[in-house]
């Protein structure tokens, strides 16, 4: 198992390992992103598992011990799996989230006291060649969780959207090519989404932010016009989900313990 880094918008880098036993034939990538600042963020950690490999590829570009945000978008392994182990290694490090994400979580789990944030409220990277800004958006069950947020990197119009536009396989660390058709076919294998309607009005809230670059949590990142593509999203999803009652009652393949073979 490969850990790969690739550059993916001046200074964000996407940290990715492909595990091919998930979702099989096709394989899945678990992505984290990390803001080459003053201040470096993590965004995602990855499963505890992976801290070894990732905890590496993060070195390769910053000092370890000099991180000193841990973010992700909700509360799941693959998201914050590692986080304690990211806080071990770098003792200046603070795991910054939503207010709630917090209260329910977070105040018990993380071994440091996390910084609540509040919604739109930014967190300031510094930098002085390129000043880095992130801001926090709550994005409440979209796609999953109570607690879910999403990052937007104001400096290089980069949305770091977590399980959003996830997809299979092991395609390029970025692309321009369309993911929508991709992202709805990964949808209906995994039925990750909590809420169509909450998911389709938190897109189109999320486009009217213009971002050029999506940096996706499963599968390869987005460069173009990131409205667009939020907005096809939360198209497709209605015209191939609707109506919300059948939505909802759709099965995960992994519902049963099945890997998506």
């Amino acid at each position: 198992m490969e850990t790969s880094v690739a550059e993916i918008a001046d200074d964000i880098y996407r940290i990715s390992t492909f595990i091919p036993e998930v979702a099989a034939p096709a394989g899945f990538t678990f992505n984290q992103f990390l803001i080459d600042a003053e201040e470096p963020l993590l965004f995602h950690t990855g499963m505890r598992s992976l801290f070894p490999t990732v905890s590496e590829a993060v070195g390769r570009i910053v000092p370890l011990e000099e991180l000193r945000w841990v973010t992700f978008g909700h509360v799941e392994a693959d998201e914050c799996g590692a986080m304690n182990q990211f806080l071990a290694a770098a003792p200046q490090a603070e795991v910054a989230h939503g207010l709630l994400g917090c209260l329910v979580s977070l105040d018990d789990l993380a071994d440091r006291p996390p910084r609540a944030l509040a919604h739109e409220e930014t967190l300031d990277l510094g930098g002085k060649q390129l000043r880095r800004r992130v801001r926090h958006l709550n994005t409440p069950h979209v796609p999953h969780n109570w607690e879910a947020r999403v990052l937007y990197e104001e400096t290089t119009g980069t949305l770091l959207c977590g399980d959003l536009f996830t997809h299979v396989g092991n395609g390029p660390a970025i692309t321009e090519s369309d993911l929508v058709e991709a992202s709805l076919d990964a949808e209906g294998m995994f039925r990750q989404i909590s809420c169509l309607t909450a998911a389709a009005e938190t897109m189109r809230s999320l486009a009217e932010l213009a971002p050029r670059t999506l940096a996706v949590m499963h599968g390869s990142s987005f460069h173009g016009d990131g409205a667009a593509a939020l907005n096809a999203l939360a198209d497709g999803l209605e015209a191939r989900f609707q109506p919300e009652r059948t939505f909802a009652g759709r099965p995960s393949v992994l519902a049963d313990g099945d890997s998506a073979s």
